[in-house]
């Protein structure tokens, strides 16, 4: 007999977890610590799956990648598995289910957003919060309460093929769009909320060569400082409850073996309190890639140990086999119970034990429409005006060449872990081109083909989304618009296919060449995603040669990039007339392009990374240390600091135009801050151009540190996004704390310490139109975790 006195709602979620752990066998507690497919329980109609009584006298605590095309069969299928666990076992614990989010709901029937780097390049935390609310909102409604979103790494090497995942290259705004995604998605209260996974912890964005799983190789003080910035902001200023452990190496020690990183660092030091989840097949490659266990049972022994509470996706050496290394002696049942408890009281946060089940009636017409406004806002803040002669914005009525392999293809604009791009990828197994997925190769055909039909996947986006593409969007502003691929991504289609778009380029009144990348899962053609990095960041040769082709015509030429990391880019594109930079934006990333190209939308974006000249220049971001890379001084008599080539970027970090101008002036700031207190530091932005527009003005700090450690040469350390009628000012005040400057010292303390603090605030990262400095002044203050400051606070008036 099993008591219930875990089912009292007035005890908290601690004390109830407590309870129930005491009521679980050994066995029971193993299997809560891992995740199983979903047609290990049921089948597609949601009946007993062949293996369904194994598992429901060993319950798994969670359920892994359950996709549906529809909102409701997704709910249907949750309330059978949930019924399973809460009526079919001993102690009728809730399952607990997990889904990406990264760009929307990654599950048929809901609104697809920006990859995260479209995200950072709109600058917009508030509305990123609101899609993560809309999102939180529709993954409750079908019982799906575990997101594994969002990436928090900050990457500084674009031959790596996840950058468009994260934030990009600022450790600030990448903590600041951390911080709003989390607190969107989990809300006030976790019985209302869902639980966010900050990934992947740690250093995952700078692997060995750039190649993925590689080890990360960074010291210490860029371990804290840097790298973990996002994952602290987050822990402290808006209760992240769980984290993903990365692949890599740290110091010698995958992540999923280490101590020192999952319990140690992330614990310990940035004040985790949730349950960190194994990224797919971590105790797998523990054994068969990074070779530091013999088995199963090896592996389990090192992680649970090391603090890695969750398998995922299914069991290799938790559940049965972890149990069995308890029974041995060689795992200690301490550590178990820890995990087991930390995974029962988020249940218990979530409120699953009172309200397991989705909602019964779903609308899925109505639950396709949210969030298509905002949508359609974050692809138009995204966009970046890198350069204009004044060719933008096109007037109307015009004869256009849309001429590239973005010209007539509106599913590049959807990344991986979006619906679409997962539905390619399924298609793909489907037809026997993909015989697996990363932790799913026991999908069987029966299960894909009772749930999802195969179809083209342009037809997809259109059907499902509205999504149109770049020559079709343009279509609504010229007179006549012909488009010619004229060569794939990566692939000549012969010259015959160069000859036609160079034809219909002379026939043209402008060219808009609609160039660029493809994210995909493993599979087709693509220059970016998981598993898919380059060595060479150069735009492909095929595109370049397709670019000087249509540029020999002498026709005003427009270049459209669509991308999600930085490119090298060509000769031919510093020689255009206008550069115009989109991210994977999904369904209304064309709209927003066309929208900025004629005019519709003045551009607002931002650069969310650096764009290198070279490849030869990786990493080029814009923090680098006093001293070091690009923001190291000219030996006497030197000109450049690479004897072939500038060091510098060939675009900034936040470099992005407008079609009207701002001013920035009437700066006021403070002589001195004391070590324990906060600045204030104004400035009033004014639009001084023909049309209103928006912008965001960034404040960068260097700290000259006087302690033997060196800093970077320059942070960001506040943003304000401002939209202003022409002629209307307003006046922006940061409130910069001084325990926002802290660093690791020299004593390997955190700590804020005297020193002359430059500053200055621009429009992009080199723009340093108003400069000044102030003085940190008092006693050294070692900063705790709790006393750390993450984000200034900008006040914006209207003057």
């Amino acid at each position: 007999m099993s008591s219930n006195d875990h089912l009292d709602i007035r005890l908290p979620a601690g004390e109830r977890a407590t309870l129930l752990l005491r009521e679980l066998t050994v066995e029971e507690k193993c299997h809560q610590l891992v995740s199983v497919m979903p047609w290990s329980l049921v089948r597609a109609d949601g009946s007993d799956s062949d293996e369904a009584e194994h598992w429901l006298a060993h319950p798994p605590g969670h359920v892994a990648q359950l996709i549906t095309d529809t909102p409701a069969k997704l709910a249907e299928l949750v309330g059978s598995m949930q019924r399973q666990a809460l009526e079919r076992t001993r102690l009728g614990i809730p399952l607990l289910f997990h889904q990406e989010a990264l760009s929307g709901f990654l599950a048929g029937g809901h609104m697809s957003f920006p990859t995260g780097t479209g995200l950072a390049a709109a600058w917009s935390p508030d509305l990123v919060q609101e899609m993560t609310e809309l999102i939180r909102r529709q993954m409750i409604r079908t019982g799906i309460r575990h997101a594994l979103s969002p990436v928090m790494d900050v990457a500084l090497d674009p031959r790596w093929g996840r950058v468009h995942e994260t934030y990009g290259e600022d450790p600030y705004l990448a903590a600041a769009l951390a911080v709003a995604y989390t607190r969107g998605l989990q809300g006030d209260d976790l019985r209302q909320g869902v639980l966010a996974t900050g990934k992947h912890f740690l250093g995952y964005a700078l692997p060995v060569g750039g190649v993925n799983t590689s080890a990360y190789e960074g010291g210490s003080r860029q371990t804290r400082d840097l790298f973990a910035y996002p994952f602290e902001a987050a822990i402290r200023l808006a209760g992240l409850r769980s984290v993903m452990n990365s692949y890599a190496d740290v110091d010698g020690i995958p992540v999923g073996a280490s101590r020192e990183v999952l319990t140690g660092l992330l614990r310990d030091v940035l004040g985790f309190d949730g349950f960190v989840s194994s990224d797919y097949t971590t105790l797998d490659q523990l054994v068969e890639r990074q070779r530091v266990a013999d088995t199963p049972g090896e592996a389990a022994c090192l992680a649970i140990a090391a603090g890695l509470d969750v398998e995922m996706p299914k069991p290799y050496g938790y559940g049965q086999v972890l149990a069995e290394e308890v029974a041995r002696g060689n795992a200690d049942l301490a550590d178990v119970d820890t995990s087991v408890w930390r995974v029962l009281r988020a249940k218990f946060e979530l409120g699953l034990f009172e309200n397991p089940y989705p909602q019964e009636r779903i609308d899925v017409a109505a639950v396709a429409a949210e969030g298509t406004e905002l949508s359609r806002e974050l692809a138009r803040r995204s966009v970046v005006l890198v350069k204009n002669d004044g060719l933008l914005p096109l007037a109307r009525g015009l004869d256009v060449a849309v001429i590239g392999p973005h010209a007539d293809a509106a599913k590049l604009q959807f990344a991986t872990y979006t619906y679409a791009a997962w539905r390619e990828a399924t298609d793909s197994v489907l037809s026997g081109e993909l015989g697996n997925m990363l932790g799913s190769d026991d999908v069987t055909t029966p299960w894909y083909n009772a749930l999802v039909t195969p179809t083209d996947p342009e037809r997809l986006v259109h059907e499902r989304f509205g999504a149109r593409s770049i020559a079709e969007e343009i279509t609504g502003y010229a007179a006549r618009v012909r488009t010619e691929r004229g060569t794939t991504l990566t692939r000549s289609l012969g010259q015959d296919a160069v000859d036609r778009a160079v034809e219909i380029a002379r026939e043209a009144d402008v060219v808009v060449l609609a160039l660029g990348g493809a994210s995909l899962w493993f599979t087709g053609e693509r220059t970016e995603g998981e598993a898919s990095d380059t060595a060479d960041i150069s735009l492909p040769a095929v595109q370049t040669r397709l670019a000087e082709a249509v540029a020999a015509t002498g026709k005003p030429v427009v270049v459209v990039l669509v991308q999600g990391r930085a490119y090298a880019l060509p000769e031919v594109f510093r020689d255009a007339r206008a550069v115009v930079m989109g991210s994977y934006g999904g369904p209304f990333g064309a709209q927003g392009i066309a929208e900025v190209l004629f005019g519709v939308t003045n551009p607002s974006g931002k650069l969310p990374y650096s764009i290198p000249r070279h490849s030869g220049q990786i990493p080029v971001y814009h923090h680098q240390k006093a001293g070091s890379g690009y923001r190291n001084p000219l030996p006497p008599s030197v000109d450049q600091h690479y004897l072939d080539l500038e060091a510098t970027p060939l675009y900034p970090f936040a470099h992005g135009l407008s079609y009207t101008d701002f001013a920035l002036d009437d700066l006021t700031s403070e002589p001195e801050v004391a070590t324990d207190a906060t600045t204030r530091i104004g400035l009033t932005v004014t639009n001084t151009g023909p049309v209103a527009g928006a912008t965001v003005v960034q404040l960068y700090v260097r700290v000259n540190a006087k302690g033997g450690v060196t800093r970077p040469a320059q942070q960001l350390a506040g943003f304000s996004r401002v939209e202003l009628e022409s002629g209307a000012s307003r006046r922006i005040t940061f409130h910069l704390a001084a325990a926002q400057l802290g660093h690791t010292n020299a004593a390997r303390v955190f700590a804020v310490e005297p020193a002359r603090v430059d500053f200055f605030l621009g429009l992009d990262s080199d723009d340093r139109r108003l400069e000044g400095s102030f003085d940190l002044v008092g006693s050294a203050r070692e900063l705790s975790g709790a006393e750390r400051e993450f984000l200034s606070e900008a006040v914006s008036e209207r003057v």
